[in-house]
Formats: structure tokens, sequence, C-alpha cells
């Protein structure tokens, strides 16, 4: 399936003949992310077990926050309406109010009287500021006040951070440090999640071997299984390991068919070109696979792909190109209704850069997107969100 709009990306069109030869890397990523199918199987987590998950519904404020008046400082409750004419003025305190005490036991603030008041205690009664204890004179039981204050000064009102049925959280908001605090902060123990997205892993190749084994003459190690486990290991994501599969067809297709019955997406590496060892194309199809997307205008590894059957992701073997082609991905298909995180700005020197493919190519297509290894060296001051 090619994208109705891929004529106008001059990347995708062979020059020799006029005609659309490779998919651009955004109409790749756009239609791979349109075949996800999203989890929609919902399991409740403690606060804790819950970060890194999905949110499965909407988190609306089941009461105003903070759901009472209280003070923002430590100092004195006053009257204003006691702070007329010219200063300075001294009240008497008659009262003390804690955080986590009841303020309309504590009794009400009467003309000429000052409560003495913390930090996150509810304002008593007849009171309408708080000034800071660094802007008074306290003597015994009097303070002394130079310099008026309006009414409200370094008060948090009810309902100021977010009045009742606020949506705090949307569904499908990825929980973090800041989701948790809250989540806690509306009282709730535990909360809804989407079930974690289940990736099978699948590494092909008869030349592979695991780190720890010996190599004999022609095999190298298996990296892009710790590459892209590494990658994958993510709170919301269930890794399948299916380890690494030579190349035999009946095998790849068994082992296709069996992952497909067990994930929601298939992660492949190798076997996706045009040699007579690279069967992953049409095992895939005999495994009741459609190819949806293939051959990207990309380097390095052209060859690239999704396919629908469960979700299904066909990576190239070399190893940098293999670890550039996972973070594009991840980054620009947010799966599962994930919101996008935060966009980060880095300014700096350049240290060093290594092109990822440094060989010419003279294969008559335009020229596709080169992708570097960059190290960048920032500066005091230079990093922005």
């Amino acid at each position: 399936m090619i994208h109705p709009d891929i004529t106008k990306d001059v990347c995708c069109v062979d020059e020799r003949t006029g005609e659309r030869a490779l998919i651009s890397v955004d109409d790749a990523i756009r239609q791979g992310v349109g075949l996800a199918r999203p989890v929609v199987e919902v399991e409740s987590l403690s606060l804790v077990d819950a970060i890194g998950r999905v949110l499965a519904d909407d988190l609306h404020a089941p009461f105003a926050l903070p759901p009472f008046d209280n003070s923002a400082m430590d100092g004195y409750a006053i009257r204003t309406t006691d702070l007329v004419g010219a200063g300075p003025w001294t009240l008497t305190v008659a009262g003390r109010v804690a955080a986590g005490d009841n303020a309309e036991a504590a009794g009400h603030v009467r003309p000429g009287e000052a409560f003495r008041i913390f930090t996150g205690a509810g304002l008593p009664k007849f009171s309408d500021a708080v000034i800071m204890q660094e802007h008074v004179a306290r003597e015994g039981d009097k303070i002394t006040i130079s310099e008026a204050v309006s009414s409200g000064s370094c008060i948090r009102r009810k309902g100021e951070d977010a009045p009742k049925g606020t949506l705090l959280l949307p569904k499908g908001t990825l929980i973090g440090a800041p989701e948790i605090g809250a989540i806690a902060s509306v009282g709730l123990s535990e909360i809804g999640v989407f079930r974690k997205l289940r990736v099978a892993l699948l590494c092909t190749g008869s030349e592979l071997r695991q780190p720890g084994e010996a190599l004999a003459s022609g095999q190298i190690y298996n990296s892009n299984r710790f590459i892209l486990m590494a990658a994958l290991r993510q709170p919301s994501i269930d890794v399948i390991d299916l380890g690494a599969v030579r190349d035999d067809p009946d095998l790849l297709r068994e082992t296709l068919t069996r992952a497909s019955g067990q994930a929601d997406i298939i992660v492949t590496t190798g076997g996706v070109s045009v040699g007579e060892e690279d069967h992953m194309v049409a095992q895939l199809r005999a495994a009741g696979g459609e190819i949806k997307v293939l051959k990207i205008a990309m380097k390095p590894a052209t060859v690239d792909g999704a396919a629908q059957q469960c979700g299904f992701r066909r990576l190239a073997g070399q190893p940098s190109c293999r670890f550039h082609h996972m973070e594009n991905h991840r980054c620009k298909g947010r799966g599962q209704g994930r919101r996008a995180g935060r966009k980060i700005t880095a300014r700096g020197r350049c240290q060093s850069r290594r092109k990822l493919h440094p060989q010419p190519r003279t294969t008559g297509i335009s020229p596709r997107p080169d992708r570097w290894h960059v190290k960048i060296r920032p500066s005091a001051g230079d990093l922005a969100g």
C-alpha cells in the first residue's frame, strides 16, 4: 500500500524512470502507526506499580484542589479591617492553627486579634489575610505590623489549583512522577491502566551467536538482540524474547506464526533484503501477513517496513542503523494512545560525528536522508525544554 501523497516527496522518486521507488520515512511511520490496534484491556494497579504505565480513563478532580482555603506562609492570620488609618498596628495573638488542625475548632478571629498560623493550615473564621512572620515584630502575645497588607494576601483559595470536576489527566497519559502526584492528591490508592503492550523480538541470521559463546569462522555476535531489548524494556511493554533464528524458511514461518498468537507487535531484524538467504518477506506472507510498507527512503538500510497480521515491524540487520531506526520510529510513533513527551533542545559544541553509511551509492534514486551519530557537549545554561 502506497500513501497517496508519496509522489510529492522527491526522495521517493526514481530519477531514471520517474516512478515511485521508495517511501519517505514520515509516510512509512504514518502508515505503520495507522496499522496499530490500540490495547483495550485494563488492569488496576497501586500507585507505585502504575509508574510508567498508560492511563486507561480520564481522571477528574472529585473535589476542589486545594479542598479548603489555607495559608501559603508561616505567619499570622489577621482581619485586614484592623489595619485602618496610619500604622503601625498592634494585635493580640489569640490562637494558633497548624497544618492538619481543624481550623473551625480553633475558633474565630475577633477584631483586634491575630492567630499564629503555619503553611498549609486552614484559615480560621473571619480572617482574610496572612502576614508573613518576617514582616511583624512580636513581643509576648502582641504583634506589631508596620505595613498594611491587602485582603487575600498569602492565602491559597479552595479550588485554586483545580475546581471540582476539572480534567486532571486525560486517558492515554503516560504516568510519571508528576502524574502519580496528581493521582495521589485526589486520594486514589489504585488507578486503571492499559495492560502492557506485548512485543515479540526475533533476530534472524545463521551467522549469529550469543555473547559468551565461541565464534567460528564467518560468525558474529548478536548485538541487535540486546540493543532492541534495552530499547524495549519499558514499564508499559512486555518483551517476548524469541532469540535468534537461523535462515531456515520453515523455521522462520513457524516462529512468526507462533509469535503472532502471543504478541501485539513482532519486531524482527535481518532477512529483509533481496538475497537468496533473505526469507523474511516471503515467510511473513506465508504465515498470513500482508505487507503494507516496504523499502523506505533512508540511509543506512533502505529495506525496512511494516506489515499487518498482528503488528509487524521489520528492521535491517546492521547494528548501528538498527539502533537509529528503532529510536526514530519509537520517537515518532508513540504507541497505544500515549501523549507525546516534552521536547528537549540542547545546544552545545559538536565534539564528533560519524556518518552511519559513509560509502557513496549510485542507484539513480534521489538522495535518501542521511543519519549521523553526533556527540554534543552542552555549554552551561544551554539546555532548554
